[in-house]
């Protein structure tokens, strides 16, 4: 199969609750290159059945089908949609968190990761999600930029995170 004929088939599609399991392996993927460690069978297993109640609630996906291997994805991301209270900018209150954005290692810089980003951002866009927020990992920075993610302005984000205390001042 040549290169090209393999990019014609990278086209995002939205996530099923069968594609799960394929989700948090890609999900572990991009753990891995982020330095973690693997989170395990039990973690998956778990994370698998969370993702799947989710989905179609208040969470959604887009992925990318692996083009020869049935029930294999190349390329995943994952979002929950929550709605806050409204604000001027944000009458409906509604806003998405993204996650999981996972390509792997054997088909990125294909589009991958764009393809599963623009789908899911016309979701937003479609449902009135006006606030969308990610993290970026160094790898995937440059792709959000170029997709409209920016710091912001006004009062910046803040966390307390039981696992990641504040530095001792």
């Amino acid at each position: 199969m040549w290169v090209s004929d393999v990019t014609a088939e990278l086209a995002a599609r939205s996530a099923r609750v069968d594609d799960a399991p394929e989700m948090v392996r890609l999900a572990c993927v991009m753990f891995a290159s982020m330095g973690l460690d693997e989170p395990g069978d039990e973690w998956r297993r778990d994370a698998a059945a969370h993702l799947g109640a989710r989905l179609g609630v208040d969470a959604i996906g887009a992925v990318v089908d692996h083009p020869e291997r049935s029930n294999r994805l190349i390329a995943s991301a994952a979002a929950t949609v929550s709605t806050r209270l409204p604000t001027p900018t944000n009458p409906s209150g509604r806003y998405a968190y993204i996650q999981w954005v996972a390509t792997d290692d054997d088909w990125r810089h294909r589009g991958c990761a764009r393809a599963v980003m623009t789908s899911m951002l016309a979701w937003f866009d479609d449902h009135d999600v006006r606030a969308v927020e990610l993290h970026a990992t160094p790898m995937g920075e440059h792709l959000y930029r170029s997709l409209g993610f920016w710091e912001g302005r006004g009062a910046p984000p803040l966390r307390r995170r039981a696992w990641d205390p504040p530095p001792a001042s």
